[in-house]
């Protein structure tokens, strides 16, 4: 019974990034709000104070203070516009997206095991999701949308996350800093927060796309408004770019050659998704390749693969994807080796855990196996059994129950 029940923080450890990613939307969508709200009732608030200003001292014009309430019920109904149509456009389907994805770790909650058949249709949707996943971040964008359409699965991935990402990285590669600075913009608090310096990357490269223009006057102008404000964390490297000035872009000297190096624009496309990975708390590998790596590694054994000291390779379990040399053995050999508390002992012909119910065997030479195989090969053959690693053949009378302890 234990075996078959749910872990369901076990489950949960990959689902966080499935729950964070609207969340963080929302929080994103609040300061936005916050920073509507903040901006026109404190033109409001100045208004109000220079009306009263006017007031007392006796300069009062009713024309002019119309025009004043006037201008601040236009800010009024200016902000109540704004934050009408965040709600709409943003507030609103982002709670929906939220909502759907706690109700579908919620059913969880009430599945009694892994044989329960609702089990079954959640595990097929969590892997529909992590296909999604995977063409999103790999560019196969067209992909992800059509298994989220068929599987009417589009509330449960963030298609319109990868797809701006993977527009700012297009743009970075087509060496254009624009769209990465204002994603840069609208999340400066949070880079801030996290100690990013991927906006400041991205001024230095816009500089350096003006020396290699031969702009030198625009460099330096340029320099002056947006480099001069990181002279106390960046001291170095604004040092070297005002001295880039002098060097033309086919320069051999190696400093100012990697600057003009177009590799770099390689670098900054990285840096900016592991920025935004980072700020969406997504991880920086595919959820699919996790969850490969995590039940690898509980699968993977010594023998499954062949001995260092030369001894032939031990006979592979057909049952186990690990002792596959062709396909997942290979993928296995960058995790590490699994851990069990309690040992699992697995029959190498039919493939079943052998315990008190499908009891070990042993055979003369050493060989274990579970008493159902054997069982069942005894009654194909005479009562006789075969030992498929060495070959050698004995009544069934004549092997032995273990006890492992």
């Amino acid at each position: 019974m234990s075996a078959n029940k749910l872990n369901v923080e076990g489950i949960l450890l990959l689902e966080q990034p499935f729950a964070k990613v609207p969340y963080e939307n929302l929080r994103k969508i609040f300061r936005t709000s916050q920073k509507h709200i903040e901006r026109e009732l404190t033109a409001v608030q100045n208004a109000s104070i220079e009306l009263t200003k006017i007031a007392a001292q006796g300069e009062y014009d009713a024309n002019d203070a119309i025009k004043i309430i006037d201008s601040m019920i236009g800010r009024v109904e200016t902000l109540k516009r704004k934050l009408s149509d965040l709600n709409e456009n943003s507030s609103v389907p982002t709670h929906a997206i939220l909502r759907k994805r706690l109700q579908h770790l919620h059913s969880l909650e009430s599945m009694s095991g892994r044989d329960d058949p609702e089990f079954d249709r959640w595990a097929e949707t969590r892997l529909d999701r992590w296909l999604v996943d995977w063409a999103l971040r790999t560019g196969n964008t067209q992909t992800a949308k059509q298994i989220a359409k068929e599987k009417k699965i589009e509330a449960l991935v963030d298609i319109e996350l990868f797809t701006d990402i993977q527009r700012i990285e297009e743009a970075l590669l087509q060496y254009r800093c624009t769209d990465a600075l204002a994603w840069c913009s609208e999340n400066k608090a949070a880079l801030r927060k996290i100690k990013s310096t991927l906006e400041f990357d991205l001024r230095l490269q816009e500089y350096i796309e003006l020396s290699r223009a031969c702009k030198k006057e625009e460099a330096i102008v340029y320099s002056k408004k947006y480099l001069v404000s990181w002279y106390e964390t960046h001291d170095t490297q604004i040092k070297q770019a005002l001295a880039l000035l002098v060097f033309p872009p086919n320069t051999v000297c190696p400093p100012y050659k990697r600057l003009y190096d177009m590799e770099r624009w390689k670098n900054l496309s990285c840096a900016f998704r592991l920025a935004a990975y980072t700020l969406s708390t997504l991880p920086t590998e595919p959820l699919l390749y996790l969850a490969m790596y995590g039940g690898l590694a509980a699968l993977k054994l010594p023998s499954c693969y062949p001995f260092s000291n030369g001894t032939p390779a031990p006979i592979k379990n057909v049952d186990c994807p690990t002792c596959d040399p062709e396909c997942l053995g290979q993928l296995a050999h960058e995790v590490p080796w699994s851990h069990h508390v309690n040992s699992t002992i697995v029959c190498r012909i039919s493939g079943k855990i052998m315990d008190a119910d499908n009891m070990p065997m042993i055979f003369p030479n050493g060989y274990v196996y579970s008493r159902e195989a054997l069982e069942e090969m005894a009654a194909k053959q005479g009562g006789k059994v075969t030992c498929p690693r060495t070959g050698d053949t004995c009544q069934l009378s004549d092997l032995k129950k273990i006890y492992i302890s």
